[in-house]
């Protein structure tokens, strides 16, 4: 087993309920996902957070039109995202409501402490406000923006409040210095001079609480003020480890996750989550979670995601991708064809088509098929017993070793996950598949084995191969849990196997498929028809 390590953990933002799920909120949870299956595969001790955020004006005023309490909606709507979590078989290891009493109660608790400090106050403020986003704006962004919001569009307002507020200007050299000493704390770099550059405009106060409706969490000695939903909604990240209340029972048990390796964000949202969040923090002597990852927005053939324009991917429509390519499939499509980085991505029907044929089903499914197939018909389905780790991957003159390749990149490919470069860890643990593929090609083990004199020469071919498809499959698992768990029980090696031995190094070990194993004939991925254009 490896040395104990540190614990670690991941959130995803909270989702609105005023929404219902969609493409977005899919590919942020399927990246924490992975890289959470990833980390628990290394043999770390990881803790998944996601759940929903149900307060606000928006639900409350939703709720009246459809003549329900504010409450029944978010019940409503949570149990969908509830539903989704299944239906996509996330890990997740804990779903926070922010209606739930041991959020709602710990929330009251940190913003007393900053009552108390004086980093909250009542006040009076007037400035440009964007209301779909909930945010209030400098007056030089509001310039620079035209007076639009950058997401919706549509005009921003000029607002006039009396409420509390939380004390942001006074945190803005403190936070210059974090950036500068933190580089990594935003990414990708992008986004990371996208948020300095706001620094450098100035920071304003901004509220904590608002009085223009009453769906949300009361402020402490003042509950005719409801806390801000986006001051609510970040404590989600700390009330879910009982932060709040350091000696209690929940705290004591999760406090060990503090700080998260990774926020990871819709770039919508990522001043709150990189500005707002880390003062508050501060404010609070807790420390910085490690990174806030802000990736970019899914587009659809080439446009914003619209229903007015029917191309945007809710949920009935990932259920047919599902339907027709299965959900490894999908989740292959969002780890290496989304908008990790700082371009949106275009879904399209025809290329995801393109990558699940190419990547799927012509490399990765082939390669399983045609070596177990072999396997079968030269050695009756046993694993062949002849020496591989000596052979080389290749015949271009200095080719390295097959058991010195895979434990380069099974090193490679652990690394990149738990740096959150998930397509770069796909595209990795793919080239052991590519290896194989280029071995048959080169040595043709079906010509060689037409005569008996050539066995032990197949013997050795076939079981590089077989070896190479069981430690790819390993190296896969956190992107396609269940056709790689497949894939692994076809080759003798079942994934609680390598699970129970400990780490990647020594799941992905070269030579644990001992001679005599029985592989069963596999083709994990099928070809399927192409979408009508």
């Amino acid at each position: 087993m490896p040395q104990a390590r540190t614990p670690v953990s991941i959130t995803t933002p909270i989702y609105y309920v005023n929404d219902r799920p969609h493409i977005g909120h899919a590919y942020t949870t399927t990246l924490c996902d992975v890289w959470a299956r990833a980390q628990r595969l290394d043999g770390r001790d990881v803790f998944f957070l996601t759940g929903t955020d149900e307060h606000g004006a928006k639900v409350e005023k939703s709720a009246r039109e459809r003549g329900i309490t504010p409450q029944a909606l978010a019940d409503e709507n949570s149990e969908e995202f509830r539903k989704v979590m299944a239906l996509f078989g996330l890990s997740n290891d804990d779903f926070i409501r922010t209606t739930e009493a041991r959020h709602e109660s710990q929330v009251k608790l940190f913003v007393q402490r900053l009552l108390v400090s004086g980093d909250i106050y009542l006040g009076e403020f007037e400035g440009w406000y964007d209301e779909g986003q909930e945010e209030y704006v400098t007056d030089t962004r509001a310039k620079e923006l035209d007076y639009k919001s950058p997401i919706s569009g549509k005009p921003l307002v000029r607002a006039k409040e009396h409420n509390y507020y939380f004390k942001l200007s006074a945190y803005a050299s403190k936070l210059e210095a974090f950036f500068d000493a933190h580089p990594e704390f935003v990414r990708p770099l992008g986004r990371f001079n996208e948020v300095r550059g706001r620094l450098r405009e100035g920071l304003q106060d901004v509220p904590v609480t608002r009085t223009n409706f009453s769906w949300g969490i009361g402020m402490p000695g003042a509950p005719e003020h409801v806390i801000y939903v986006w001051i609510d909604a970040l404590f989600n990240y700390a009330t879910a480890l009982g932060l709040a209340e350091p000696s209690g029972a929940v705290a004591r048990a999760r406090g060990k996750y503090w700080p998260p390796e990774y926020h990871v964000i819709g770039k919508e949202i990522l001043w709150f989550h990189a500005v707002v969040w880390p003062a508050m923090l501060m404010a609070l002597e807790i420390p910085m979670p490690k990174c806030v990852y802000a990736h970019s927005f899914w587009i659809s053939n080439g446009q914003k995601m619209s229903k007015s324009l029917g191309n945007f991917i809710d949920l009935p429509t990932i259920e047919a991708y599902f339907a027709k390519y299965g959900l490894d499939a999908w989740r292959w499509y969002m780890t290496t064809q989304g908008p990790i980085g700082t371009q949106d991505a275009d879904f399209s029907p025809k290329h995801f088509h393109e990558i699940y044929t190419a990547q799927l089903v012509n490399t990765f499914a082939n390669c399983a098929s045609r070596t177990s197939s072999m396997i079968e018909k030269y050695f009756a389905g046993a694993m062949p017993d002849a020496e591989t780790a000596s052979m080389p991957i290749s015949a271009a003159v200095g080719a390295s070793t097959w058991s010195a390749f895979t434990e380069a990149t099974a090193a490679d490919v652990q690394k990149r996950y738990a740096n959150f470069e998930l397509a770069e860890a796909a595209d990795a643990a793919l080239s052991v598949i590519r290896a194989v593929d280029l071995l048959i090609n080169e040595t043709q083990p079906f010509k060689l084995a037409k005569d008996p004199a050539n066995l032990p020469q197949v013997a050795r071919i076939l079981g590089v191969c077989a070896e190479g498809v069981r430690i790819a499959a390993v190296l896969l698992l956190p992107i396609m849990p269940t056709k790689c768990s497949e894939v692994l029980a076809a080759y003798g090696s079942p994934m609680e196997s390598e699970m129970a031995t400990g780490g990647v190094a020594e799941a992905a070990r070269w030579g644990r498929l001992a001679a005599g194993t029985r592989i069963s004939k596999c083709a994990p991925f099928m070809r399927v028809d192409a979408p009508a254009v």
